[in-house]
């Protein structure tokens, strides 16, 4: 019988945080007076930014539309790009190492600006442990901008925001923990929101989630990577006939399902290579390969280098003791 009526393709987006390795590490609370403009460079980490009070602008580099801000609403740029946050686009910008450097900066507090009418930032940063090639942050634009008044956000990113003011300000034992807990939930929620937002046809396979059929069929491939997928019995348990599913999860994934298959495949077990409590022949048969010599041959041909080689690497750069195959 097809599985199209008992698998939620949300799980899906569930899998693949899993192992993105998320963490949120910094946050602080900009008090900024007019005129005032902050430049901050390009970095390894993804930022939010949240406007609490006032107003401003943001752009972003290799963007060429800029945003304004009202209260209440959240940006991230999500692959660490540099940006400018403004009062006016016309204000000059001082780049935040700059800001640093004069002293203005209390733990989690920083205040800037030139005297006139206040605005209020909450700002936080995202480190992802297993970036590189991750398939969700390819799919996500260089800025997302969840505005407050109209959009979804505002219920829970309220709620959010008033637990992080309120850990900041009283710093109690925890708060660190807290604070790193509440801006991962903010990036998932915002990622949720996003996809939410995008046309039938268009975010990836992050978009394709919300189509029934092929939302059902990423959650198969994602919930059992073991499984000997054919496109025709993908195609069978989504009730679809074996042509048209092809070509309508290559047009909404952006590829064929059988390359999404070795990909993820590939993607997890790197991320179970990482982790290293698997022996090699253990992460080969749980991303579906019978042998490690199949498997060795599939790993290299994706990232240039054989699995042992990999695990050596992760091993020296301060992961776990690799387990003997």
């Amino acid at each position: 019988m097809a599985l199209v009526a008992k698998v939620e393709s949300g799980d899906v987006l569930t899998e693949v945080l899993g192992t993105l390795g998320l963490e949120g590490r910094v946050f602080c609370r900009a008090e900024l007076s007019a005129p005032w403009s902050l430049a901050l460079p390009a970095s390894g980490c993804a930022h939010f930014h949240v406007l609490e009070r006032g107003a401003g602008w943001v752009r972003v580099e290799g963007v060429s539309a800029s945003v304004a801000l009202a209260r209440g609403d959240l940006v991230i740029v999500p692959h660490g790009g540099g940006h400018v946050l403004c009062d006016h686009l016309e204000t000059p910008p001082v780049r935040l190492e700059q800001v640093l450097g004069q002293g203005t900066v209390e733990q989690y507090f920083l205040r800037h600006g030139g005297g006139g009418a206040e605005t209020c930032l909450i700002c936080g940063s995202f480190h992802f442990e297993h970036a590189a090639e991750h398939p969700l942050l390819g799919v996500l634009p260089p800025l997302l901008h969840l505005p407050a008044v109209g959009g979804e956000a505002a219920e829970w990113l309220a709620a959010s925001l008033q637990l992080l003011t309120f850990e900041a300000r009283l710093l109690q034992p925890g708060a660190k923990a807290v604070i790193s807990r509440l801006t991962e939930i903010i990036f998932v929620q915002a990622v949720r929101l996003w996809v939410a937002s995008q046309p039938m046809a268009q975010g990836g396979w992050l978009g394709a989630l919300r189509d029934p059929q092929i939302g059902a069929a990423l959650t198969l491939i994602h919930q059992a990577p073991e499984q000997s997928w054919s496109v025709a019995t993908l195609a069978r348990e989504v009730a679809m006939s074996r042509s048209p599913f092809a070509a309508r999860f290559t047009a909404l994934v952006g590829e064929p399902p059988l390359t999404y298959l070795t990909r993820w495949r590939m993607h997890l077990a790197a991320s179970l290579l990482r982790d290293g409590r698997l022996s090699m022949r253990e992460v080969a048969e749980r991303v579906g390969y019978a042998s490690t010599a199949a498997f060795s041959k599939a790993f290299k041909r994706r990232f240039g280098t054989a699995p042992a080689l990999y695990t050596h690497r992760q091993t020296r750069r301060g992961g776990r003791q690799p387990v003997t195959p």
